[in-house]
């Protein structure tokens, strides 16, 4: 039955103990059914107003409040106080209800609070209780008083309950304690899906991929999830090509995969560039059916925009139905980076009229474009807007295009001004991109000026000595490139070797310059 032909039944007049055709298991059949907060606020304001919620109160308010935890993020913690505070002597069922709905409606604070209450007034836990509420240390980062609810646990005799111990390895790995997420995942041979999941995760977020993947691969059964955790941490890790293996070992399994590996792994391909293999999860994409939602448009747009095929990124851009700023940032920066820096330019401005406020990234993106095409006044004036206008603050990899930019123009001056006033000591980015700027121009003055703070950065960086000899040699100063060249020698640094990587088929090949040889690599 629909929820409004049910609704219109309770607003029928009462008759005796039921209400219209339904009673309070009809009332409960409905709350099962809600999908949004107005539907459970309307069925509860039917229930208050036909008596119900004063004949069943703890069966109906309590119903109320575990449905109101489901419609997170919709849901709201003043109306979930309001139902627990209108319940009689509540019961364990109920705590766990108020302790559960505080957590999930991010308010980890109050369900701690809710279960010291608990406590207080011995009301018994029961093995439901103190999953929600390790939960809630998990959030607050509150590891202290998780290790106190698990000597609690124990003392409960909930030490060995499968709910209770998959939180407890999430409680120990999410605080970094992965020897004792380890114990508790060891010292019991009854485990699920969820266990060897969370302890997967564990090893993820510690950065131990090696140990996620023995993990993976000693479970009996793997789910989606399971794969998914590895893959993100392959791909989180820059272990790009461990991430293409483990994403194609989840296909050959048969395992579907979904939206967070498709991400993770359109993302390793973007960083290795390998537009092949991306493109053929996109055909994968299409020919399963896989609705692109903005998280995986956005990262179809960056793996095409990487690889260098902007017209595809602009296509499946200007399809995506749904964008955020990442899917914004994404195509900008892609543009801007190979060179089309006033389409880059135009993007933002319709990114600015679809009412998306630009963040740092963006701008980085902008500026890289402006860099690229040439556009002085207008890098000036979207760099001297950032903070004013969208209150972006600027970092050290703005400073850097700024440098670059206006180093490459000639404004050698306005560049070194602009280093004295910024507010952090300047990177080899903003450096270098002075140093390239008198590079063009000839102005050894102020290239040795940011010579020498490079060389404080990176004293092993060749490049930096090569623009140096190069520059005396064209302005006859002889006895600098002799200076500079035994510099090189004392300090041991090395001219830097250039490299091209060449995929062809299952090949990688590698081409070295000032070097015989040629190296061919799986």
């Amino acid at each position: 039955m629909k929820i409004q032909t049910v609704l219109e039944i309770l607003s029928l007049p009462r008759h005796g103990r039921s209400i219209g055709n339904f009673s309070g298991d009809g009332t409960l059949l409905l709350l099962g059914h809600c999908k949004t907060l107005q539907q459970l606020q309307a069925i509860h304001a039917q229930a208050i107003t036909n008596g119900l919620v004063s004949l069943y109160p703890s069966l109906i308010l309590n119903k109320i409040l575990f449905t109101l935890t489901l419609l997170n993020p919709f849901a709201s913690t003043h109306y979930a106080t309001g139902v627990f505070n209108q319940i009689p002597n509540p019961s364990t069922f109920s705590y766990n209800n108020i302790v559960r709905a505080y957590t999930l409606l991010s308010s980890p604070l109050f369900a701690l609070r809710m279960f010291a209450r608990m406590r207080h007034l011995g009301v018994p836990p029961d093995s439901h209780t103190y999953p929600f509420a390790l939960k809630a240390c998990v959030r607050l980062r509150a590891h202290l008083i998780a290790r106190v609810l698990h000597l609690q646990a124990l003392k409960f005799g909930f030490g060995d309950d499968i709910f209770v111990r998959n939180s407890l390895i999430h409680v120990y790995s999410d605080g970094g304690s992965m020897a004792q997420a380890c114990l508790l995942f060891y010292e019991n041979t009854v485990r699920d899906v969820v266990t060897y999941n969370v302890l997967i995760d564990g090893f993820v977020k510690a950065g131990d991929t090696v140990q996620a993947r023995r993990v993976l691969h000693e479970m009996p059964v793997r789910d989606c999830v399971s794969w998914s955790t590895v893959l993100a941490g392959y791909a989180r890790m820059n272990q790009c090509n461990e991430a293409i293996q483990v994403f194609d070992e989840m296909i050959a399994s048969g395992v579907p995969p979904d939206n967070v590996a498709l991400v993770s792994v359109l993302s390793a391909c973007a960083k290795l560039g390998e537009v092949q293999r991306g493109e053929d999860i996109h055909n994968y994409i299409k020919s399963e059916g896989i609705q692109l939602n903005v998280f995986l448009s956005t990262a179809l747009v960056d793996m095409y925009a990487k690889c260098g095929f902007v017209n595809v990124a602009l296509d499946v851009f200007e399809s995506s139905f749904r964008k955020n700023l990442s899917t914004w940032n994404a195509i900008i920066m892609g543009l801007a980076v190979h060179g089309h820096g006033e389409l880059s330019l135009e993007y933002f401005w319709k990114m600015r009229r679809a009412g998306i406020r630009p963040d740092a990234i963006t701008f980085l993106g902008v500026l890289v474009g402006c860099s690229h095409g040439g556009l002085v006044e207008e890098a000036q004036r979207l760099f001297n807007s950032m903070e004013d206008a969208y209150g972006v603050h600027r970092d050290l990899r703005h400073y850097g295009c700024m440098a670059d930019l206006l180093s490459r123009a000639g404004l050698i001056d306005e560049v070194t001004k602009m280093i004295e006033k910024m507010p952090m000591q300047a990177d080899v980015y903003v450096w270098g991109g002075l140093l390239g700027g008198c590079r063009i121009h000839g102005r050894v003055d102020v290239a040795e000026v940011a010579a020498r703070h490079l060389m404080e950065l990176d004293p092993e960086d060749g490049g930096v000595y090569s623009i140096m000899i190069n520059m005396y040699a064209t302005a006859n100063r002889w006895e600098d490139v002799v200076r500079m060249r035994r510099l090189m020698s004392e300090r041991k640094v090395e001219r830097n070797t250039g490299c091209s990587s060449i995929p062809s088929g299952c090949m990688s090949h590698e081409l070295f310059s000032d070097k015989e040889s040629i190296n061919f690599g799986p």
